[in-house]
Protein backbone atom coordinates (compact mmCIF):
# COMPACT_ATOMS: atom_id res chain seq x y z
CA UNK A 1 0.00 0.00 0.00
CA UNK A 2 1.23 3.48 -0.84
CA UNK A 3 2.34 5.56 2.17
CA UNK A 4 0.00 8.43 1.38
CA UNK A 5 -2.96 6.06 1.38
CA UNK A 6 -1.83 4.87 4.81
CA UNK A 7 -1.88 8.51 5.91
CA UNK A 8 -5.41 8.83 4.51
CA UNK A 9 -6.47 5.93 6.72
CA UNK A 10 -5.19 7.83 9.76
CA UNK A 11 -7.06 10.95 8.61
CA UNK A 12 -10.27 8.92 8.31
CA UNK A 13 -9.79 7.29 11.71
CA UNK A 14 -9.34 10.73 13.30
CA UNK A 15 -12.75 11.66 11.92
CA UNK A 16 -14.38 8.55 13.37
CA UNK A 17 -15.19 6.90 10.05
CA UNK A 18 -16.36 3.29 10.29
CA UNK A 19 -14.10 0.37 9.38
CA UNK A 20 -16.30 -0.52 6.41
CA UNK A 21 -16.21 3.07 5.14
CA UNK A 22 -12.41 3.21 5.44
CA UNK A 23 -12.06 -0.16 3.69
CA UNK A 24 -14.26 0.97 0.78
CA UNK A 25 -12.40 4.27 0.39
CA UNK A 26 -9.02 2.52 0.42
CA UNK A 27 -10.27 0.11 -2.28
CA UNK A 28 -11.38 3.09 -4.39
CA UNK A 29 -7.96 4.73 -4.03
CA UNK A 30 -6.13 1.49 -4.86
CA UNK A 31 -8.18 1.05 -8.03
CA UNK A 32 -7.41 4.63 -9.05
CA UNK A 33 -3.65 4.09 -8.47
CA UNK A 34 -3.71 0.72 -10.25
CA UNK A 35 -5.38 2.30 -13.30
CA UNK A 36 -2.33 4.55 -13.79
CA UNK A 37 0.12 2.20 -12.06
CA UNK A 38 1.44 5.17 -10.10
CA UNK A 39 1.28 6.45 -6.51
CA UNK A 40 -1.83 8.68 -6.21
CA UNK A 41 0.18 11.67 -4.97
CA UNK A 42 1.96 11.82 -8.35
CA UNK A 43 -1.36 12.26 -10.16
CA UNK A 44 -3.35 15.45 -10.59
CA UNK A 45 -6.56 17.03 -11.81
CA UNK A 46 -6.13 15.93 -15.43
CA UNK A 47 -5.78 12.28 -14.41
CA UNK A 48 -8.71 12.52 -11.97
CA UNK A 49 -11.05 13.89 -14.66
CA UNK A 50 -9.92 11.22 -17.15
CA UNK A 51 -10.45 8.44 -14.57
CA UNK A 52 -13.95 9.64 -13.65
CA UNK A 53 -14.81 9.80 -17.36
CA UNK A 54 -13.55 6.21 -17.68
CA UNK A 55 -15.77 5.13 -14.76
CA UNK A 56 -18.82 6.77 -16.34
CA UNK A 57 -18.44 5.90 -20.02
CA UNK A 58 -16.31 2.75 -20.09
CA UNK A 59 -17.12 0.96 -16.85
CA UNK A 60 -20.74 2.24 -16.90
CA UNK A 61 -20.80 2.66 -13.13
CA UNK A 62 -23.96 4.07 -11.56
CA UNK A 63 -24.07 7.70 -10.49
CA UNK A 64 -23.88 6.89 -6.81
CA UNK A 65 -20.70 4.86 -7.26
CA UNK A 66 -19.06 7.55 -9.41
CA UNK A 67 -19.91 10.21 -6.83
CA UNK A 68 -18.48 7.98 -4.09
CA UNK A 69 -15.21 7.73 -6.03
CA UNK A 70 -15.29 11.49 -6.55
CA UNK A 71 -15.74 12.11 -2.80
CA UNK A 72 -12.96 9.65 -1.95
CA UNK A 73 -10.50 11.32 -4.32
CA UNK A 74 -11.49 14.76 -3.02
CA UNK A 75 -10.85 13.66 0.58
CA UNK A 76 -7.45 12.26 -0.36
CA UNK A 77 -6.27 15.33 -2.27
CA UNK A 78 -7.80 18.02 -0.04
CA UNK A 79 -7.38 16.50 3.44
CA UNK A 80 -4.47 14.09 3.14
CA UNK A 81 -2.35 15.97 0.55
CA UNK A 82 -3.67 19.46 1.43
CA UNK A 83 -4.13 20.38 -2.22
CA UNK A 84 -6.79 22.53 -3.89
CA UNK A 85 -9.86 21.03 -5.56
CA UNK A 86 -12.21 22.65 -8.06
CA UNK A 87 -15.84 21.45 -7.86
CA UNK A 88 -16.44 23.34 -11.09
CA UNK A 89 -13.83 21.35 -13.03
CA UNK A 90 -14.42 18.07 -11.16
CA UNK A 91 -18.19 18.10 -10.58
CA UNK A 92 -20.33 15.46 -8.96
CA UNK A 93 -23.01 13.84 -11.09
CA UNK A 94 -26.54 15.07 -10.53
CA UNK A 95 -29.07 12.49 -9.43
CA UNK A 96 -32.38 11.98 -11.17
CA UNK A 97 -35.12 12.77 -8.67
CA UNK A 98 -36.91 9.43 -8.72
CA UNK A 99 -39.45 8.30 -6.14
CA UNK A 100 -38.52 5.35 -3.90
CA UNK A 101 -39.69 1.92 -5.02
CA UNK A 102 -41.70 0.00 -2.44
CA UNK A 103 -43.67 -3.20 -2.04
CA UNK A 104 -47.29 -3.31 -0.95
CA UNK A 105 -48.11 -5.03 2.34
CA UNK A 106 -49.42 -8.01 0.40
CA UNK A 107 -46.17 -8.20 -1.61
CA UNK A 108 -44.09 -8.07 1.59
CA UNK A 109 -46.17 -10.92 3.02
CA UNK A 110 -45.69 -12.90 -0.20
CA UNK A 111 -41.93 -12.25 -0.17
CA UNK A 112 -41.56 -13.45 3.42
CA UNK A 113 -43.66 -16.55 2.75
CA UNK A 114 -41.44 -17.32 -0.26
CA UNK A 115 -38.30 -17.08 1.90
CA UNK A 116 -38.04 -20.64 3.18
CA UNK A 117 -34.52 -20.45 4.65
CA UNK A 118 -35.11 -19.41 8.26
CA UNK A 119 -32.04 -17.17 8.62
CA UNK A 120 -32.92 -15.14 5.53
CA UNK A 121 -36.56 -14.90 6.63
CA UNK A 122 -35.41 -13.56 10.00
CA UNK A 123 -33.18 -10.99 8.28
CA UNK A 124 -35.85 -9.71 5.89
CA UNK A 125 -38.44 -9.59 8.69
CA UNK A 126 -36.04 -7.53 10.80
CA UNK A 127 -35.32 -5.13 7.94
CA UNK A 128 -39.03 -4.56 7.33
CA UNK A 129 -39.92 -4.46 11.04
CA UNK A 130 -37.53 -1.58 11.74
CA UNK A 131 -36.75 -0.02 8.35
CA UNK A 132 -33.11 -1.12 8.44
CA UNK A 133 -30.50 -0.62 5.73
CA UNK A 134 -28.50 -3.63 4.44
CA UNK A 135 -25.41 -2.57 6.37
CA UNK A 136 -27.42 -2.02 9.55
CA UNK A 137 -28.99 -5.47 9.65
CA UNK A 138 -25.73 -7.35 9.01
CA UNK A 139 -24.06 -5.33 11.78
CA UNK A 140 -26.73 -6.05 14.39
CA UNK A 141 -25.46 -7.51 17.65
CA UNK A 142 -27.41 -9.98 19.76
CA UNK A 143 -27.95 -7.35 22.48
CA UNK A 144 -29.44 -4.93 19.93
CA UNK A 145 -32.71 -6.89 19.99
CA UNK A 146 -34.30 -5.27 23.05
CA UNK A 147 -37.31 -7.53 23.53
CA UNK A 148 -38.37 -6.09 26.91
CA UNK A 149 -38.81 -2.65 25.31
CA UNK A 150 -39.75 -3.94 21.84
CA UNK A 151 -36.95 -1.92 20.26
CA UNK A 152 -34.08 -2.55 17.88
CA UNK A 153 -30.91 -0.64 18.62
CA UNK A 154 -29.10 0.50 15.47
CA UNK A 155 -25.47 1.22 16.32
CA UNK A 156 -24.02 1.24 12.81
CA UNK A 157 -26.31 3.68 11.05
CA UNK A 158 -25.31 6.01 8.25
CA UNK A 159 -22.49 8.34 9.33
CA UNK A 160 -22.20 6.24 12.52
CA UNK A 161 -25.46 7.64 13.91
CA UNK A 162 -27.17 5.55 16.60
CA UNK A 163 -30.93 5.25 16.89
CA UNK A 164 -33.74 3.02 18.11
CA UNK A 165 -36.44 1.64 15.87
CA UNK A 166 -39.41 -0.73 16.05
CA UNK A 167 -39.30 -4.40 16.93
CA UNK A 168 -42.58 -6.04 15.98
CA UNK A 169 -44.03 -8.98 17.92
CA UNK A 170 -44.05 -11.13 14.77
CA UNK A 171 -40.41 -10.26 14.12
CA UNK A 172 -39.48 -11.18 17.69
CA UNK A 173 -41.18 -14.56 17.35
CA UNK A 174 -39.29 -15.29 14.11
CA UNK A 175 -36.00 -14.24 15.74
CA UNK A 176 -36.64 -16.58 18.68
CA UNK A 177 -37.25 -19.52 16.32
CA UNK A 178 -34.12 -18.50 14.37
CA UNK A 179 -31.98 -18.39 17.52
CA UNK A 180 -33.33 -21.75 18.72
CA UNK A 181 -32.03 -23.30 15.48
CA UNK A 182 -28.92 -21.26 14.76
CA UNK A 183 -27.90 -20.01 18.20
CA UNK A 184 -24.91 -21.33 20.11
CA UNK A 185 -23.77 -21.68 23.70
CA UNK A 186 -21.40 -19.30 25.47
CA UNK A 187 -22.27 -16.41 23.15
CA UNK A 188 -21.42 -12.82 23.97
CA UNK A 189 -24.16 -10.17 23.80
CA UNK A 190 -21.87 -8.23 21.46
CA UNK A 191 -21.60 -11.10 18.96
CA UNK A 192 -23.18 -10.52 15.56
CA UNK A 193 -26.79 -11.70 15.37
CA UNK A 194 -26.54 -13.00 11.80
CA UNK A 195 -23.36 -14.88 10.88
CA UNK A 196 -22.22 -17.14 8.06
CA UNK A 197 -22.19 -20.87 8.77
CA UNK A 198 -18.99 -21.24 6.75
CA UNK A 199 -16.89 -18.29 7.94
CA UNK A 200 -18.52 -17.73 11.35
CA UNK A 201 -18.32 -14.02 10.54
CA UNK A 202 -21.04 -11.48 9.83
CA UNK A 203 -22.81 -11.77 6.48
CA UNK A 204 -21.81 -9.72 3.45
CA UNK A 205 -24.02 -7.36 1.48
CA UNK A 206 -23.68 -9.61 -1.56
CA UNK A 207 -25.00 -12.63 0.39
CA UNK A 208 -27.99 -10.57 1.45
CA UNK A 209 -28.69 -9.35 -2.09
CA UNK A 210 -28.39 -12.85 -3.56
CA UNK A 211 -30.83 -14.28 -1.01
CA UNK A 212 -33.30 -11.46 -1.69
CA UNK A 213 -33.13 -12.01 -5.44
CA UNK A 214 -33.99 -15.69 -4.98
CA UNK A 215 -36.95 -14.93 -2.72
CA UNK A 216 -38.21 -12.21 -5.06
CA UNK A 217 -38.08 -14.57 -8.05
CA UNK A 218 -39.80 -17.35 -6.12
CA UNK A 219 -42.56 -14.98 -4.97
CA UNK A 220 -43.45 -14.05 -8.55
CA UNK A 221 -43.22 -10.32 -7.79
CA UNK A 222 -42.25 -8.55 -11.01
CA UNK A 223 -41.27 -5.19 -9.52
CA UNK A 224 -37.61 -4.23 -9.48
CA UNK A 225 -36.63 -4.52 -5.85
CA UNK A 226 -33.59 -4.93 -3.59
CA UNK A 227 -33.24 -5.52 0.16
CA UNK A 228 -33.28 -1.70 0.55
CA UNK A 229 -36.82 -1.75 -0.88
CA UNK A 230 -37.96 -3.21 2.45
CA UNK A 231 -36.77 -0.01 4.15
CA UNK A 232 -38.76 2.11 1.69
CA UNK A 233 -41.78 -0.15 2.23
CA UNK A 234 -41.51 0.29 6.02
CA UNK A 235 -41.61 4.10 5.71
CA UNK A 236 -44.37 4.11 3.09
CA UNK A 237 -46.61 1.79 5.09
CA UNK A 238 -46.13 3.83 8.27
CA UNK A 239 -47.07 6.93 6.29
CA UNK A 240 -50.22 5.26 4.96
CA UNK A 241 -51.10 4.11 8.48
CA UNK A 242 -51.14 7.73 9.66
CA UNK A 243 -47.79 7.94 11.47
CA UNK A 244 -46.47 11.51 11.48
CA UNK A 245 -43.37 12.56 9.53
CA UNK A 246 -41.31 13.47 12.61
CA UNK A 247 -41.72 9.96 14.05
CA UNK A 248 -40.88 8.32 10.72
CA UNK A 249 -37.81 10.57 10.43
CA UNK A 250 -36.57 9.38 13.84
CA UNK A 251 -37.23 5.71 13.09
CA UNK A 252 -35.46 5.95 9.71
CA UNK A 253 -32.50 7.90 11.12
CA UNK A 254 -32.82 10.76 8.61
CA UNK A 255 -30.91 13.96 9.43
CA UNK A 256 -33.06 16.08 7.15
CA UNK A 257 -36.85 16.17 7.05
CA UNK A 258 -36.64 16.67 3.27
CA UNK A 259 -35.38 13.09 2.95
CA UNK A 260 -38.37 11.77 4.88
CA UNK A 261 -40.92 13.96 3.10
CA UNK A 262 -40.29 12.13 -0.19
CA UNK A 263 -42.58 9.41 1.16
CA UNK A 264 -45.46 11.88 0.95
CA UNK A 265 -45.31 11.35 -2.81
CA UNK A 266 -45.91 7.60 -2.55
CA UNK A 267 -48.84 7.73 -0.14
CA UNK A 268 -51.88 5.65 -0.94
CA UNK A 269 -54.41 8.40 -1.56
CA UNK A 270 -57.20 5.85 -1.96
CA UNK A 271 -56.77 4.88 1.71
CA UNK A 272 -56.98 8.54 2.70
CA UNK A 273 -60.31 8.84 0.92
CA UNK A 274 -59.16 11.98 -0.93
CA UNK A 275 -61.13 12.90 -4.02
CA UNK A 276 -59.87 14.68 -7.09
CA UNK A 277 -61.48 18.11 -7.48
CA UNK A 278 -62.77 16.89 -10.85
CA UNK A 279 -65.03 14.40 -9.00
CA UNK A 280 -66.47 17.20 -6.86
CA UNK A 281 -67.70 19.29 -9.76
CA UNK A 282 -71.45 19.63 -9.91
Amino acid sequence: MYKKIEKMIKDLELRGRSKDNIKNMVCAMNRFSKYYNQPPETLGEKQIIHYLDYCINDKKLCRGTVNYINSTLKFFYVVTLERSWSDLRIPRLRYDKTLPQYLTKEEVRLLLESTTYLKHKAIFSTMYSGGLRDSEVINLRISDIMSSEMKIRVRNGKRNKERYTLLSQKNLEILRVYWKKFGYKNYSPDDYLFISRQTKKKLTNRTLQSAFEKSLKKSGITKKATPHTLRHSFATHLMNDGVDLVTIQALMGHSNMKTTSIYLHVRDYKMLNIKSPLDTLE
